[in-house]
């Protein structure tokens, strides 16, 4: 495995590195040549982020999809909070008490499982609703308790 002292003295080769090794180090890492625009700074960190991402992983899907819409000019929302399995979430709608068990998996309620709290939300209430919203997860409380 790739560590950190590795990734530096992938740095330091890359600032000795010239335009045109810099081009075919782009190539051989993305798939196809670099815009003839694009500085050289510019390829060296590209290509000291391509191989932390190899050494150490790549951004999560959600991450990625936060930058889309960032990029889009659109407002970010916080993901929801990784719930550990084995919690237990209990509401109350229309004066009935639901209990559910967070698993590795999904989720159960009344010995059936779940993909998603919104899909236990739609089951309690009928109609669409934000699963973690619903739970309380969001520090928003669904409505109508």
């Amino acid at each position: 495995m790739t560590d950190d002292s590795d990734i530096k003295q992938r740095w330091a080769a890359l600032g000795q590195t010239d335009r045109a090794a810099l081009r075919v180090a782009w190539t051989a890492a993305f798939g196809d040549a670099p815009p003839h625009f694009v500085s050289m700074i510019f390829m060296r960190k590209a290509l000291i982020w391509h191989a932390q991402c190899r050494a150490f992983g790549s951004l999560t899907t959600d991450v990625k999809r936060a930058l889309r819409s960032a990029a889009g000019g659109k407002q970010v929302r916080p993901a929801a909070p990784a719930i550990k399995p084995g919690t237990q979430l209990v509401r109350e709608w229309n004066g009935r008490r639901y209990q559910v068990e967070v698993q590795d998996d999904g989720f159960l309620m009344n010995g059936e499982r779940y993909r998603s709290l919104s899909a236990i939300a739609l089951q309690i209430t009928g109609t669409t609703w934000s699963g973690p919203r619903f739970f309380g997860l969001n520090g928003q409380s669904g409505a109508g308790t």
